[in-house]
């Protein structure tokens, strides 16, 4: 918009962005796939929570979306996204709630080992446990994403690594490997996507305040992993869900088969 002396200035941004879209965000009752859901809801998207196991987190999280609004804004499906069966029938749900067109896919599920295992003392069980939901789970969501979401530039595919991938620590073997997957894939559906207007971009988050962050840790470690950060404490789901929720908007469209880090500067 041109103002009286000549001089540009940009459309002011939306104040909810996603206002009219659908997004998938798997994981997405605890942790900081909750946060993920509740910022993309600020932006206006419906959401549809994808759970395993306990469907309480995730009905609570809905009906908290949901308190004061009209038509619902969130639903809950539960889904094991390392079965195709159930990751397309999460997207049939998604359709089923909010019509036809689906926007965008938040894949944050994900598993860790709290014993940190060394490779020699890896056993292929926690291995192919690790890869079926961190590695095979993300694939199969954004094989079906890569099918369903709209064409035309909505389109939004957002995985999750982590900065372990660049910090390479030890005990993190396996998950290291899962997530180097994910974020090789990512690039090359980017790729693969061209033409549509579809974005994937990877976020790969440094230590967050979650259950899975603490679990197997001493109050000692945790303290040291603070203090490894220039910022001097762990991150906060909150910290990690506005980035997840920038690279979901029309504002983010030149942003194309990235990994972003968000960690302090951990790594």
């Amino acid at each position: 918009m041109a103002t009286s002396n000549g001089s540009q200035h940009p459309a002011a941004t939306p104040p909810e962005p996603l206002r009219g879209r659908v997004a998938i965000v798997t994981g997405g009752s605890g942790g900081i796939g909750a946060a993920v859901t509740a910022h993309l809801a600020s932006l206006g998207a419906r959401v549809v929570v994808g759970y395993i196991g306990d469907p309480a987190p995730a009905e609570q999280l809905v009906a908290a979306l949901n308190s004061g609004s009209g038509a619902p804004r969130a639903v809950a499906v539960g889904a094991d996204v390392s079965d195709p069966a159930q990751v397309a029938r999460l997207f049939d749900a998604a359709q089923a709630a909010f019509g036809p067109d689906l926007h965008v896919l938040v894949a944050a599920a994900g598993v860790q080992d709290a014993a940190y295992p060394s490779i020699a003392d890896t056993m292929p069980e926690q291995w192919d446990r690790a890869f079926g939901v961190n590695a095979r789970g993300a694939f199969l969501c954004c094989r079906e994403a890569a099918r369903r979401l709209t064409r035309g530039g909505a389109g939004r595919i957002v995985t999750f690594s982590s900065s372990n991938v660049g910090s390479l620590r030890p005990g993190y073997g396996a998950y290291v490997a899962t997530k180097a997957a994910v974020e090789a894939m990512t690039k090359v559906l980017a790729k693969e996507l061209a033409g549509t207007g579809i974005t994937a971009n990877s976020v790969a988050p440094g230590p967050v305040a979650t259950p899975m962050f603490y679990a197997g840790k001493s109050e000692e470690r945790v303290a040291a992993v603070a203090r490894e950060c220039p910022m001097g404490r762990i991150g906060e789901p909150d910290d990690v869900a506005p980035v997840v929720g920038f690279l979901c908007t029309d504002a983010a469209g030149w942003i194309n088969g990235q990994v972003i880090r968000v960690n302090g500067g951990y790594v």
